[in-house]
C-alpha cells in the first residue's frame, strides 16, 4: 500500500504537472522524458528499499503476473491487489490535496495524469489501439520483472533493470495513452478527476491485467515453472 501510493504521488504528481500545470512548457517531450523518469526512478528506489520486505508488488499487473507464474498463492495474490488499489487511491488523494492548494489548479483542468483514449490521447489513439498497446507495454514490463526475479537472476541489478524498463515503456506509452500498466496507478486519479477518466478508467485495468497473464504465459513457456517466493522479487 505504502509503494504504490508513493508511487502515484511522486511519478503522477511529474506527469501532472509537465502536462496538467504546463511546467515542461511548450516541449511535449520534455514532459515525456521527465515523467518516464519519474516513473522509473521511483519505482527503482522502491524496489530496493521494499522489495526485501514484501517484494515491491506495487502493480495489480505484476501480482497477476507472480500468481501465473506459480510465485504465490491466490489468497496473497488478494491481499496484494486490495493494498494496491488502496494504496493507489490514497496517493491520488494526497496528490489532489497538494495540488488544490494551488490558485492554478482546476481538477477538470488540470486533471492529475489520468490515462486516456480518444480525446485524451495525445495521437487521439483508438480505444482498440490503446487496448492493444497497454496489453503490449503491461506484458513487457511484467515478463522483464518475471525474469530478473527468477531464482537463476542477478538479484542485485533487478531493481536497475525495472526502473529503466518502466521508464522505456512510458517513453512509447506516454503519447498513445498516457501509460497505465498499472491499474492501481490508474484507478486513484480517475476517481478524484472523475469524467472521461473516470468513464475510460475500465480498459486501464483489465488491459494491464492481460498483459501480466500473457507475460507470466511467456515466462512459463520459455523458463518453466519457478519456486520464487513472492518476497523475494523487487517489484
Amino acid at each position: 500500500m505504502l509503494g504504490t501510493a508513493l508511487l502515484v504521488y511522486f511519478a503522477v504528481g511529474v506527469a501532472t504537472l509537465s502536462f496538467g500545470f504546463g511546467t515542461s512548457g511548450t516541449s511535449f517531450a520534455a514532459g515525456v522524458v521527465a515523467t518516464a523518469l519519474a516513473f522509473g526512478l521511483t519505482l527503482l528506489a522502491l524496489a530496493h528499499v521494499l522489495g526485501p520486505i514484501s517484494g515491491c508488488h506495487v502493480n495489480p499487473a505484476v501480482t497477476i503476473g507472480a500468481l501465473l507464474a506459480r510465485r504465490l498463492p491466490v489468497t496473497e495474490a488478494l491481499g496484494y491487489w486490495i493494498a494496491q488499489f488502496v494504496g493507489g487511491i490514497l496517493g491520488a488523494l494526497v496528490l489532489w490535496a497538494t495540488f488544490n492548494s494551488s490558485p492554478l489548479y482546476s481538477r477538470s483542468k488540470t486533471g492529475l495524469g489520468t490515462d486516456g483514449w480518444g480525446a485524451a490521447s495525445h495521437i487521439h489513439i483508438g480505444a482498440g489501439g490503446a487496448f492493444l498497446a497497454e496489453v503490449v507495454l503491461t506484458a513487457l514490463f511484467v515478463f522483464v520483472i518475471l525474469g530478473v526475479t527468477s531464482e537463476t537472476a542477478n538479484a542485485t541489478t533487478a531493481g536497475v533493470v525495472i526502473g529503466l524498463t518502466l521508464t522505456v515503456v512510458h517513453l512509447i506509452g506516454i503519447p498513445i495513452t498516457g501509460t497505465s500498466v498499472n491499474p492501481a496507478r490508474s484507478l486513484g486519479p480517475a476517481l478524484i478527476v472523475g469524467g472521461l477518466a473516470l468513464h475510460q478508467v475500465w480498459l486501464f485495468i483489465v488491459a494491464p491485467l492481460v498483459g501480466g497473464a500473457v507475460a507470466a504465459a511467456l515466462h512459463l513457456l520459455l523458463t518453466g515453472s519457478s519456486t520464487t517466493l513472492a518476497r523475494e522479487s523487487t517489484s
